[in-house]
């Protein structure tokens, strides 16, 4: 499967994932983009990783899936922007994935860009944006590696 992962690029980029070979895909605090993780994710799946809420939003890069769902531990941390007073250890209500690093692009693919490509009209991106983890379709997929290609 492919999805789409996006994050901060002044909290965590593509160059800190690239820096870092792997990474925890954690903080993820919408119930819809949770159970996309929780139930859908797995190890092996290819991720766009999406730069948002900066400057030039866009694609940034590609990551693989290498550690299937887990209770993100940061829910459970009194001390954590991302904890939650309601999960526990037997009932956690958050979850996380692995990811590593596969490709940083030369140029941020821009979501402008994207918008103007009707094959990409019904691109959950382009129609819900805000949602942080989101599935892509095989033929968005290629379309899209097409582009950066």
């Amino acid at each position: 499967m492919y999805w789409l992962f996006k994050t901060e690029p002044d909290e965590f980029s593509i160059d800190d994932l690239e820096a870092d070979g792997t990474a925890c895909w954690d903080g993820i605090r919408n119930y819809q983009a949770r159970n996309f993780l929780r139930d859908k994710v797995t190890v092996g799946d290819s991720v766009f990783i999406y730069h948002s809420s900066c400057a030039r939003p866009g694609i940034a890069g590609q990551a693989e899936v290498i550690k299937a769902a887990y209770p993100d531990p940061a829910q459970f941390d009194a001390e954590s922007r991302y904890y939650d007073a309601k999960a526990t250890k037997n009932n956690p209500r958050w979850f996380c994935v692995d990811v590593c690093w596969r490709a940083t692009f030369a140029e941020v693919l821009p979501l402008a860009q994207l918008k103007q490509l009707p094959a990409l009209a019904d691109m959950l991106l382009l129609k819900q944006g805000r949602l942080s983890v989101q599935p892509v379709t095989a033929e968005q997929w290629r379309l899209i590696e097409g582009i950066i290609d």
